[in-house]
């Protein structure tokens, strides 16, 4: 952690007692908005409207497209729990472990893939054809402005985390076995 914990007052007790009460512990992550408990509820009422208005399934692997991406093993590992425990989709996640590149996915989820990794790195490469290609594997115009909506969102988590030094916490690391947890690790190593 590079920064202290605010002191406690009732906002920070209480939104570190909703994180808790969300998590079943309180994440490593939440100490980084003690600060500002207000700014972090504004993060998750946006993450949670972006989520809601498109498929749980291209969310997680935009998600984890655009923190492998930025090196964020936070929410490379937390994120992929999701994609395998609420989207049933384990094949994915060691799909990802194989070929973190995402290519050797289906043609859908591999431009998704790509397409999200590309709004994360380098979002004026963009092209009309990368556009093209999403509407040609059925995606609308919706669907693409969504993957770029949580792209956007999942950048402030992941600079919020990193740039303050959070870490990783070890109950949800090890949600994985070793071996795949290991190439997860994309950043930050898991805490103590």
């Amino acid at each position: 952690m590079f920064i202290a914990r605010a002191p406690g007052s009732p906002d920070v007790d209480t939104y570190l007692a909703e994180e808790a009460k969300t998590r079943g512990f309180t994440p490593d992550y939440a100490h980084r908005f003690t600060s500002r408990p207000d700014v972090a509820r504004a993060w998750r009422q946006l993450v949670m409207t972006v989520r809601t208005g498109m498929e749980r399934r291209v969310f997680e692997l935009a998600t984890i497209a655009a923190a492998r991406a930025r090196h964020s093993t936070y929410c490379t590992v937390a994120h992929s729990m999701f994609l395998r425990d609420v989207c049933s989709d384990d094949a994915t996640v060691r799909a990802l472990d194989a070929d973190p590149t995402g290519a050797s996915l289906g043609a859908r989820d591999a431009a998704i893939y790509r397409y999200a990794t590309n709004v994360a790195t380098d979002a004026a490469s963009i092209r009309q054809s990368d556009i093209d290609e999403l509407r040609s594997l059925g995606l609308s115009d919706p669907d693409i402005a969504d993957i770029a909506y949580a792209v956007g969102a999942r950048l402030f988590f992941t600079s919020v985390l990193d740039g303050l030094g959070s870490r990783l916490d070890r109950a949800t690391a090890e949600a994985f076995e070793p071996g795949l947890l290991a190439g997860m690790i994309v950043g930050r190593p898991v805490g103590a």
